[in-house]
C-alpha cells in the first residue's frame, strides 16, 4: 500500500491516500527539509521583510518534491510548513490563536468550515489573489480572499466484484443503501471524528433534509451498517474493495478513488463511485489576518492557483484543481469524474447548525 495523502486510495507507482486527519505523504512532505520546505510550530522568523513564509495546513498537504523545490525560485520565498490536524482542527486552532498568528497563510479550510473562518475574523478579507473564472463560483460570502484552490466529491463506493459475485445488484442511491438486501454492507465514518464524514453527514443532511435525515441514519445503523473513526480504517482495513481483507463492500470515500484501484492493465477498475450520494468538497487558502509577513502569503497563495501547482494537486492529493483549464491525470478523467449535480449545503448553514446536526447525529447512531 502506497502512502497517503488525501482520504482516496491509489495503487501502482502513485502515492496513496490517507486523507483527513492522517499523516501519509503528508509527512513525507514535512520531510523535505533540502527543499526549504520545514515543520515547525510558529511563523519561523516570518516578518515584513523575510524571505520566510510560514503557511499552516492541515495534515494531509502535500506536493511533488520538484514542484515544492519551484517554490522559491518562482516566489523569492523559503517555505515553512506546519501541520494543524484535518479542516476541522485548523480552524479551531487558527481561531484560538488570531491575536498571535501561527503563520502568514493557511490552506486547507473546506466549504464545512469556511463561513466560520471567515465569521472569526481568521482571513485577511483585504488580501484578494486573481482566481481562474472557473473557481468563482467556489467562492465563499462573496470574499474572494479566501481562495478556492481545489475540490472533490465525497460519495459512496462500492467493490463491484462483490456486488457481481452475489449476484446482487449495486446500490446507486442514498435510498438503495438501508435496503434490506444491502444491510450489513455499508462502513461509514464518524462524522465527529472526520472531514470525509461530516462530508457525507452533510450529503445526507442536504438529500433528506434537517428534519429527515436522523431517521436515515437510524435506518442505516439497525441494517448493521459499521460507523469507523477515519477513512484509513474504513477503507483499507473495512472495505472490501481496497484488497486488504476487509469485508464490507460499501464505503463511505471519495468520487475520485475509482480511478486508483485500477486492473493490471488499466483497462478498468475494480470499484466505483456512487455520484448521486456525492457532497462537494472545496479547499481553501488565504492570508491569515495579522499576518507577520502577508506580502510572502498572498505569494503562496498566488503560487497555489499557478497551472504547476493546479496540475500537481490531482496526483498528490487526489482532489480536482479548481482551475479547469488544467490538465488531469487520464485515469481521473476516465475513472474518477465529479458528480453533476452534487447534493448543496451551504457554508453559512453549515456553519450555522454544525453542532445541533452533529447531536442529532449522534443520538440518531447511538454513539
Amino acid at each position: 500500500m502506497p502512502p497517503a495523502p488525501h482520504a482516496r486510495p491509489a495503487r501502482s507507482a502513485r502515492p496513496a491516500l490517507g486523507r483527513r486527519g492522517l499523516l501519509g505523504a503528508a509527512g513525507a512532505v514535512i520531510a523535505l527539509l533540502g527543499l526549504g520546505l520545514a515543520a515547525c510550530s510558529g511563523s519561523g522568523g516570518s516578518g515584513a521583510g523575510s524571505k520566510k513564509v510560514t503557511v499552516v495546513t492541515h495534515d494531509s498537504f502535500s506536493l511533488s518534491e520538484d514542484v515544492l523545490a519551484s517554490f522559491s525560485s518562482e516566489t523569492g520565498y523559503e517555505l515553512v510548513h506546519t501541520t494543524s490536524g484535518d479542516a476541522g482542527a485548523l480552524v479551531n486552532k487558527l481561531v484560538l490563536t488570531k491575536d498571535a498568528p501561527l503563520g502568514d497563510a493557511v490552506f486547507g479550510i473546506d466549504n464545512t468550515y469556511a463561513s466560520r473562518a471567515l465569521e472569526q475574523g481568521i482571513i485577511d478579507t483585504t488580501t484578494a489573489v486573481t482566481l481562474p473564472a472557473s473557481a468563482k463560483p467556489y467562492i465563499v460570502e462573496d470574499t474572494p480572499a479566501l481562495a478556492p484552490i481545489d475540490m472533490g466529491d465525497v460519495c459512496l463506493n462500492i467493490d463491484t466484484a462483490y456486488f457481481s459475485s452475489k449476484g446482487l445488484t449495486p446500490p446507486a442511491t442514498f435510498e438503495d443503501v438501508a435496503k434490506p438486501e444491502y444491510a450489513g454492507l455499508l462502513v461509514a465514518i464518524d462524522p465527529s471524528t472526520s472531514s470525509t464524514g461530516m462530508a457525507w453527514l452533510l450529503a445526507t443532511v442536504g438529500h433528506f433534509g434537517a428534519e429527515g435525515f436522523a431517521d436515515y441514519w437510524k435506518s442505516l445503523v439497525a441494517g448493521g451498517a459499521r460507523i469507523d473513526a477515519g477513512w484509513e480504517e474504513a477503507y483499507y482495513t473495512n472495505f472490501s474493495g481496497a484488497g486488504e481483507g476487509g469485508t464490507y463492500p460499501i464505503v463511505v470515500s471519495y468520487a475520485s478513488s475509482p480511478a486508483y484501484t485500477l486492473s493490471d492493465d488499466g483497462a478498468s477498475s475494480t470499484t466505483s463511485a456512487l455520484l448521486d450520494t456525492a457532497f462537494r468538497q472545496v479547499e481553501f487558502a488565504g492570508v491569515l489576518a495579522g499576518a507577520a509577513n502577508p506580502k510572502g502569503g498572498r505569494a503562496f497563495v498566488e503560487w497555489m492557483l499557478t497551472r504547476t501547482v493546479q496540475e500537481d494537486i490531482p496526483g498528490q492529493m487526489y482532489m480536482y484543481p479548481v482551475d479547469d483549464g488544467a490538465a488531469l491525470p487520464t485515469e481521473i478523467t476516465s475513472f474518477g469524474p465529479l458528480a453533476k449535480a452534487p447534493v448543496e449545503v451551504t457554508p453559512a448553514d453549515i456553519t450555522a447548525n454544525r453542532e445541533t446536526w452533529l447531536e442529532q447525529w449522534t443520538k440518531a447512531v447511538g454513539a
